[in-house]
């Protein structure tokens, strides 16, 4: 079996993950959530890369990179660039990546400005509100694409 590269990316803050706010995002690092990522994509015959920025350009340039490396599909987590990035979604659109939103919470039962998901524009499908477990059931998905 050809192992087919699933490409997760997480934006500003979740470097923070298991001491930011765990009321609401919970006591896991990103580092355990990628561990979990990797493990259950070998499992599914995935092949899991995993990155993390605090820079708008950064997630876009990431984008157009996997496009050229013909990427199946990308996780995308963009944290607060989810409602702010016009350039996001514009990276999605140009690219015609496969992406997948994911959220740690629901933004939609969170403060109203986290309501509107400029990703969500452009993605194929969007997991939120199940903690880490977003990723797991995002990664599923990502599986069956």
């Amino acid at each position: 079996m050809t192992q087919r590269t699933v490409l997760v990316l997480n934006g500003p803050n979740l470097n923070l993950l298991g001491t930011r706010q765990p009321e609401i995002y919970g006591h896991d690092t990103l580092a355990d959530i990628e561990a979990r990522l990797v493990a259950r994509g070998a499992e599914l015959g995935l092949s899991v890369e995993c990155r993390q920025s605090n820079h708008e350009g950064v997630l876009v340039d990431w984008l157009h990179d996997a496009k050229l490396r013909g990427v199946g599909v990308v996780l995308l987590n963009a944290g607060a660039y989810t409602h702010t990035s016009i350039a996001l979604l514009d990276a999605i659109l140009s690219t015609q990546l496969k992406v997948i939103e994911v959220h740690l919470s629901d933004p939609e039962k969170r403060e109203p400005f986290r309501h509107l998901s400029y990703v969500g524009m452009a993605a194929v499908d969007c997991v939120k509100g199940l903690g880490p477990d977003s990723y797991m059931v995002a990664l599923e998905r990502a599986a069956q694409l």
